[in-house]
């Protein structure tokens, strides 16, 4: 029996809206992948508010926990699904890592939170002019195709590597100082814990799905995982690795005494848009907003290729759909985690994990930011979901990325160096931006000094200056400060 006329004419009109079939997926792939980015990207619910509660402010003044993680999952969930509706581009946003402890622990101290904020809203106000003006978007299309290739495939080791170390698999050395190796297996070398036991367990379950083709692989590999997980600390009762070195990173996957919880929206509001510039002088919160600026402009830049490239979604020109319309989204998120207290929010690399899954439009951010609003009031259920059982998706879906590796030209070593560092670079100093950075300098640099100078996009010059600039923040600081 055939389907309702109403029924076939609203479907059509929801898949043209969102075009699901123009981009060869189905509802069902997106649900999915909105369910996975989510998962991967939920632990930032409970992180954000431990970094940002972390700081104190001028005043000594610390932000409450229940409030932060409230606002933290209130803005990411409206503003993926702004970006769905807009962009309608399965990019996801929350308060951005790496921002957040810059406002923490080096804005905030300077004068109180409510200025640190609106510092935030500033910022992001700024780079929406800059989308407005066309500025944002010249930038990007000034950098090469290869390059962009090369932020993608960089972003992808950089997940892999977030996976591994957050998984507890790679450990920061206790005292780097007596040797050479900054980073190790495990513990002492050896993989002695039930979290990095049950780690290596579901990843290698998930990579069996995944190279057998199940749909849904690293859906099931992340709930396959956290269950394993929940018998693992029942059996073992191993903790958090707050209190045990062996314990779980972040989340204790067990479940919750309590499910329900009605959400504090009480910072909401609290920003003071001119008050930096009068308790901390108008150069310190001048140098401030560039920083966050470079940051937030690149990274967005970077994040959108990296999803863009793995779903198959670049033009020749290596732009996604919509670009002005994802990097507008982009800027009011960031003013709008000032306006929210819960710093600058961002789009998120970890939305590659729902578009390795098969998320290809804006449905998926529907379904991902309906968890974060839902996520509001069962907020001690995100709490379920171990860092050990979230990372193997993150590890699979850097495999995915580096993949395009292959589309740079390693014969011409003016763009295969730049490549190069812009992939490693970006892993190995836990920034997005500071790859993009090292690619960029380091391409203008070639570029001109081997007689290629017309290659080089006259912007580009001007991009160089600036990354220059943010390199060289820290004596920059040092003197304004």
């Amino acid at each position: 029996m055939s389907a309702p006329a109403e029924t076939v004419a609203t479907r059509n009109a929801f898949d043209r809206f969102f075009q699901i079939s123009a981009r060869g997926s189905t509802l069902s792939r997106e649900i999915r992948g909105g369910f996975v980015t989510f998962f991967t990207m939920a632990y930032i619910v409970v992180l954000n508010p431990l970094i940002l509660a972390g700081g104190a402010d001028q005043k000594g003044a610390h932000l409450p926990l229940a409030a932060l993680a409230a606002g933290t999952a209130l803005v990411a969930g409206v503003m993926t699904i702004l970006m769905g509706v807009v962009a309608r581009f399965p990019l996801a946003l929350a308060a951005g890592l790496g921002v957040n402890a810059l406002v923490a622990y080096e804005i905030a101290p300077q004068m109180t939170w409510a200025d640190a904020m609106g510092l935030v809203v500033i910022e992001g106000l700024l780079i929406g002019v800059l989308v407005l003006t066309g500025l944002r978007t010249a930038v990007f299309r000034a950098v090469p195709t290869q390059l962009k290739t090369a932020i993608g495939v960089g972003i992808g080791l950089f997940l892999m590597i977030i996976g591994l170390v957050d998984s507890g698999f790679v450990h920061r050395v206790p005292d780097a100082s007596n040797t050479t190796v900054p980073v190790e297996l495990g513990l002492g070398g050896k993989l002695l814990t039930w979290p990095t036991l049950v780690f290596a367990i579901g990843l290698l379950f998930t990579l069996v799905l995944f190279v057998r083709k199940v749909k849904g692989a690293i859906l099931i590999g992340i709930l396959g995982t956290t269950v394993l997980a929940i018998v693992v600390e029942a059996i073992a009762g191993v903790g958090s690795v707050v209190q045990n070195p062996h314990g779980w990173s972040l989340n204790v996957p067990k479940m919750p005494e309590k499910v329900v919880g009605t959400p504090d929206l009480s910072l909401l509001g609290h920003f003071n848009v001119l008050g930096s510039w009068q308790h901390a002088g108008w150069l310190v919160a001048l140098m401030f907003v560039f920083t966050l600026l470079v940051a937030d402009f690149f990274d967005t830049m970077g994040t959108m290729v990296a999803v863009g490239q793995e779903g198959e979604m670049l033009d020749a020109e290596g732009m996604p759909p919509k670009t002005k319309e994802i990097l507008l989204v982009d800027s009011l998120a960031a003013a709008a985690g000032g306006a929210a207290s819960v710093s600058s929010n961002t789009s998120f690399v970890e939305s590659a994990s729902g578009v390795g899954e098969g998320a290809r439009t804006g449905v998926a951010n529907l379904v991902t930011g309906g968890l974060f609003l839902v996520a509001m009031f069962f907020s001690p259920l995100v709490q379920v979901v171990p860092f050990e059982a979230a990372s193997t998706a993150l590890v699979v879906v850097g495999f995915l990325m580096m993949t395009a590796v292959r589309q740079i030209d390693w014969t011409d070593w003016s763009i295969a160096v730049p490549a190069f560092l812009t992939i490693t670079i970006m892993p190995f100093t836990y920034s997005i931006s500071n790859g993009i950075g090292a690619g960029i300098v380091s391409y203008v640099v070639l570029k001109a000094t081997t007689g290629r100078a017309r290659d080089i996009h006259p912007i580009l010059y001007g991009v160089a200056a600036l990354f220059v600039l943010y390199f060289c923040r820290g004596p920059l600081e040092s003197w304004v400060l």
